[in-house]
């Protein structure tokens, strides 16, 4: 199955499960997803381990609350805020100058091993997405038993991927419209 990206990556994560498909079931399902997201996340390449993809989960989880809870307006739960903080406080992130061929670059690093790495990043992406004024507008796709959420650039915008949701709907309202007796 292929899964939905291209959202902020806080909303990635939280569509990394589908109503019959989870990424976080395997190792090589989540590292697939991981090499998707190539240039939004470094150093975290696997590989990982089923307690691993359970921590990945759990904070999926805590994300996953408090989005719901900014989409409807309200305040997050407690425990969710402070298991976003605490991931990423366990990866502190700081600015490293590099020496290179072409000269000097200032690059980000983190430390901490690459579980707490990569818990970090997807919770310093949580943290942004629920403190931009832009979250309000998250939506759930109108796809029949869809659960994929997204953030529209445009305010028509009614599915998760017009490629996807959005091809099922239109066969699915023509098909009734031509169907016969």
């Amino acid at each position: 199955m292929e899964f939905l990206i291209g959202e902020p990556l806080a909303l990635d994560l939280v569509n990394t499960r589908a109503e019959d498909f989870d990424v976080l079931d395997t190792p090589e399902v989540f590292g697939n997803w991981l090499d998707r997201q190539a240039g939004r996340l470094i150093s975290v390449r696997g590989p990982y381990t089923a307690d691993d993809l359970g921590a990945v989960r759990e904070l999926r989880a805590h994300v996953a609350a408090a989005v719901d809870a900014v989409r409807r307006g309200e305040r997050p739960a407690g425990e969710a805020v402070g298991a976003i903080n605490d991931a990423m406080r366990a990866a502190p992130a700081y600015g490293q100058l590099d020496v290179t061929d072409g000269g000097l670059t200032k690059g980000a690093r983190r430390d901490g091993d690459r579980l707490a790495r990569l818990l970090a990043q997807l919770a310093e992406a949580a943290a942004d997405l629920l403190t931009d004024p832009a979250a309000s507008r998250i939506r759930a796709c109108e796809g029949p038993r869809c659960r994929m959420i997204f953030l529209p650039a445009h305010p028509r915008r009614r599915w998760c991927s017009p490629e996807l949701c959005g091809n099922r709907v239109r066969v699915a309202r023509h098909y009734q419209r031509h169907k016969t007796g």
